[in-house]
């Protein structure tokens, strides 16, 4: 993967074998591998545990590896969900409410075994902050719940900090001889916070417009479809933009009620709609759990490819992203 911007300094040695500890305690471990036998072994232990015990299993791998295990279970497999986290977690902040607690919340009164593998070798220096956050707030988000995440990272071909920010955000680590708490763990607040960094200004030749009031809302949708159609975004596609940033709009009429602002430009393969406003976002939860603040965040990380927040003491910025 391209180098992405470091968060942590912990250690980054770590090597084992995942022993079965679906039933155990720990419930966020992080599994560094260094080979695909390890990674394997360690991934097939956890969920023929969980399938003895009679749990859900959830495995979302990118797709390479989600094929190799599929076929490793063999007529195990028909009672595991897959899920391919290329496509279904392409967007960080999807992971969490459309992935994970979305299937924890499809098996009430269980104790959910998930395999979560949202780091690999390939994810972009755009996307890693974000990926970093949601593995931070998957320790928030599962507070109460009886679940148990294995998340494996391919020490091999990831960075080092990438292996760094893994000890960081899991509580519980799984190496050589067995599971142990991670001694570079951080608050997951903390560690959020850490990835709230300043987004690249907004290029001259974006389009802007300003608005204040709910009556309009409508006018600035038909500016964001007229210009991401012009720049040849599919209807379809366009669809998902202009609810995604209907939401956040509405939200920020309700939260700050005060002028805010819609940024639209190309970048690479990319439509980029940007919203800013004059209000701090304070509820690091708010875009991965349902029932929250209802700020749009939440639709916003369901329907685009990459989202990236900014928040500062004199307002906010949300940047969405949608290939072309």
């Amino acid at each position: 993967m391209a180098r992405a911007q470091r968060f942590s300094d912990a250690p980054t040695s770590i090597d084992g074998d995942v022993t079965a500890m679906a039933v155990a305690r720990p419930d966020h471990v992080g599994f560094p591998y260094r080979s695909v036998a390890e990674y394997v072994a360690g991934v097939l232990a956890f969920v023929h545990a969980a399938l003895h015990s009679g749990q859900p299993v959830l495995v979302a791998v990118p797709s390479a590896k989600l094929e190799i295990l599929r076929d490793c279970l063999g007529s195990s497999g028909a009672r595991v969900r897959f899920a391919d986290m290329t496509v279904e977690g392409r967007n960080p902040g999807r992971i969490l409410p459309g992935v994970l607690l979305a299937f924890a919340d499809r098996h009430p009164g269980h104790r959910a075994a998930i395999v979560a593998e949202p780091v690999w070798p390939g994810r972009s220096e755009l996307e890693y902050p974000a990926c970093v956050a949601h593995e931070a707030l998957v320790n928030l988000a599962f507070a109460g719940r009886d679940a148990a995440l294995l998340c494996p990272y391919d020490a091999a071909q990831l960075e080092p900090h990438v292996v760094h920010d893994a000890h960081r955000t899991h509580p519980f680590l799984q190496r050589r001889g067995g599971l142990r708490p991670s001694p570079a763990y951080a608050d997951p607040r903390l560690t959020v916070a850490d990835c709230n960094r300043p987004l690249p200004p907004v290029p001259a030749h974006a389009a802007t417009m300003g608005f204040t009031t709910a009556a309009e809302v409508g006018e600035l949708l038909a500016f964001v479809a007229a210009r991401t159609g012009a720049a040849g975004l599919k209807p379809h596609r366009q669809d998902l933009l202009t609810a995604a940033t209907g939401e956040l709009a509405a939200g920020t009429i309700r939260r700050t009620g005060r002028p805010a602002t819609v940024s639209v430009w190309t970048e690479l393969d990319y439509i980029v709609c940007q919203l800013d406003d004059a209000g701090p976002r304070h509820d690091a939860l708010a875009g991965v759990r349902t029932g929250g603040s209802g700020d749009g965040l939440l639709t916003a990380n369901l329907l685009c490819d990459l989202v990236r927040v900014y928040t500062h003491p004199g307002g906010s910025s949300v940047r969405l992203q949608l290939t072309t």
